[in-house]
Parts: structure tokens; C-alpha cells; sequence
């Protein structure tokens, strides 16, 4: 879909596919300069982070189990020429608990649908 020169994606992950490799491989393609996204689906397993301020890095938080992907939200800028993902996601565990985070890894199971639009304006560490 276009309108006003901003395009609209709608990304549908299969099974087994791992969510930001494969979002940063599309932006990659469609040489995207900056857009946003939103998406829910369901994961077999992730990996979370939380920023720790005092050691400048994230937390590496791994979830090895099946999980609905409640909300997916980010963006995506270009940083060295080079797409740069920024995700955050809350997930819902079997047993009703609700974790969330930076998202740095999942793999969709049984899918995942991901709407992303194209921003107008470029965005930069500056600019967010």
C-alpha cells in the first residue's frame, strides 16, 4: 500500500524463522532508511535484553519455551550503512506471566504477522 510516498509492509514469518535476523534481511533488501513496526504471533523461544546502565549492556534473558508474542513494537534506522533493529516485545508464557524487553532473538512458532511502515524522515541517534 502507498499513500503520500509512505509505504505500508505487512510480513508474514513461517515457522522456524528468527524475527530480527530475518526484518533486518528485509530492510536490507527494500534498502529502507527508517520505518516502524508493529506485530504479534507466537515464538518457540527468545532472547530478551535488559540495558544495564552501570556496565553499558545489555542482559542477556533467555526464554526456552512456547510463548505468544502479546505485543512486537519497534524500529529500524540505519546505523554504519547497515540496518539497525530496535525491538521491544512483551510475551505470554503458558501459565499467564507476561515477560518482556529488548528483543535480540526469537524464532517464530507457529507464526508471526509483522506490519511495518516506512518513515518519512530518516532517523538517527540524534533524531530519537
Amino acid at each position: 500500500m502507498e499513500d503520500k510516498n509512505i509505504l505500508t509492509f505487512a510480513l508474514v514469518f513461517d515457522k522456524g524463522d528468527e524475527v530480527i535476523s530475518a526484518l533486518k534481511q528485509f530492510a536490507t533488501e527494500q534498502r529502507l532508511l527508517a520505518s516502524h513496526f508493529t506485530a504479534i504471533g507466537a515464538s518457540s523461544d527468545a532472547v530478551v535484553g535488559f540495558f544495564d546502565p552501570v556496565k553499558k549492556d545489555y542482559e542477556r534473558i533467555t526464554i526456552p519455551e512456547q510463548m505468544e508474542v502479546l505485543s512486537l513494537s519497534g524500529d529500524v534506522t540505519i546505523e554504519n550503512d547497515v540496518p539497525k533493529i530496535h525491538a521491544h516485545v512483551v510475551v505470554g508464557k503458558s501459565d499467564g506471566t507476561a515477560h518482556g524487553g529488548h528483543l535480540m532473538e526469537a524464532h517464530v512458532f507457529p507464526a508471526l504477522e509483522l506490519i511495518l511502515v516506512e518513515s518519512p524522515k530518516f532517523l538517527s541517534g540524534d533524531s530519537i
